[in-house]
C-alpha cells in the first residue's frame, strides 16, 4: 500500500491502493480541505478484503499532491472533477465505482452525468444537490446555526502553521460537524496530526479550496443520472441536514437511501461501519 505519485494534468496527485488490481474499482472523492487521511486506512483495507480495489488520494493543495500559495489556487473548482478522471487514468482504470463525501460527492454527481461510461455506480455521503433539482421542489433546510458562524468573518483562524494550534482546530471543527455517533476526540486527534503531517502547506489546504472560482454551473438535473446510486447520510448532519439526503434518494432515479443513525457531517465513523460497509460492497458488486 505505498503511496504513489500521480502525473494528472498540470499537477502531481498523491494516492495509495488496496486491494488487488482486478478487482472491481471504488474511488474513493473526499471532502473540501481535507486529504486523503481522513478515508480511515481500516475501511479501505475492509472495502479490499470485500473484492474491491479502493483508490484514495490527495486533492490538489492536500497532503502530497500539488500545492499552491495560499489564496493563490491556480487551478479552479472543475479541475477537482476532472483530476478524479486523471487519476483512474493514471491507473489505467477505465469504469470505476466513485464514493464521495459532501463535495466529493458532488464531484460524483457531475461526472456521473458528464462521463457515464466511466462511473459503474455513485455513492453519496453527506451530500447535497450538486445539480439541479425539479423545479417544483420544496425547499431544503440551511445549515444549522453553529456552522454558518464557522463561515463569517467573525470566525477567527488560526494559524494554520503551528502544528498544536492547527490539529486543535481541526479536532474542533470535526466536533463542530459531527453528530452524536462520531469520531472521540482522540481519534479526531490522530486523524488530524496524520493530516497535518502529511501535508505539504496545511495553511493552503484549509483555505484555497473554499475560495476556487466554480464556472458556470452544471446544466444537467439530479433527474439526469442514470448509474446506480446510494445515499447514506447521517441523520444529524448540520450541514446539509437529513432533507437533504432524503431528497437525493427521490430525486435521483432509483436512488437507495440507508440513513446513519447519530452521524454528523462526516466521514463515516467506526459506529456505523457495521451498517455502511456492507451497503457500499453490495451497492459496487454489479
Amino acid at each position: 500500500m505505498a503511496e504513489l505519485l500521480l502525473p494528472v494534468g498540470d499537477a502531481t496527485l498523491c494516492a495509495e491502493t488496496f486491494g488487488a488490481a482486478g478487482d472491481p474499482a471504488v474511488l474513493l472523492l473526499g471532502g473540501a480541505a481535507s486529504s486523503m487521511d481522513f478515508w480511515a486506512s481500516d475501511f479501505c483495507a475492509s472495502l479490499a478484503a470485500a473484492g474491491r480495489f479502493v483508490i484514495r488520494y490527495d486533492n490538489r493543495d492536500t497532503g502530497r499532491s500539488t500545492s499552491y500559495p495560499v489564496g493563490q489556487p491556480g487551478y479552479t473548482g472543475a479541475a477537482l472533477t476532472t483530476d478524479a478522471l486523471g487519476v483512474l487514468d493514471a491507473l489505467g482504470i477505465t469504469r470505476a465505482h466513485l464514493v464521495g463525501v459532501s463535495m466529493g460527492g458532488g464531484v460524483a454527481q457531475e461526472l456521473a452525468v458528464t462521463h457515464p461510461d466511466r462511473v459503474a455506480s455513485i455513492t453519496l455521503i453527506a451530500t447535497g444537490a450538486a445539480l439541479s433539482r425539479p423545479a417544483d421542489s420544496e425547499p431544503l433546510p440551511p445549515p444549522a446555526e453553529r456552522i454558518q458562524a464557522l463561515f463569517t468573518a467573525a470566525a477567527p483562524a488560526p494559524d494554520w502553521t503551528d502544528r498544536t494550534a492547527a490539529i486543535e482546530r481541526v479536532v474542533a471543527d470535526l466536533a463542530t460537524f459531527g453528530g452524536s455517533v462520531t469520531l472521540s476526540p482522540a481519534e479526531a486527534r490522530s486523524v488530524a496530526t496524520t493530516a497535518f503531517d502529511r501535508t505539504t502547506d496545511f495553511a493552503a489546504s484549509q483555505t484555497n479550496h473554499w475560495i476556487l472560482e466554480q464556472g458556470p454551473p452544471d446544466p444537467h438535473a439530479l433527474t439526469d443520472i442514470a448509474v446506480p446510486t446510494l445515499v447514506l447520510h447521517g441523520t444529524e448532519d448540520p450541514f446539509f441536514p437529513f432533507p437533504h439526503g432524503e431528497a437525493l434518494a427521490r430525486e435521483i432515479p432509483g436512488a437507495q437511501l440507508v440513513p446513519m443513525p447519530g452521524v454528523g457531517h462526516e466521514y463515516p465513523p467506526p459506529q456505523v461501519w457495521p451498517t455502511v460497509l456492507p451497503a457500499i460492497v453490495a451497492h459496487t458488486g454489479g
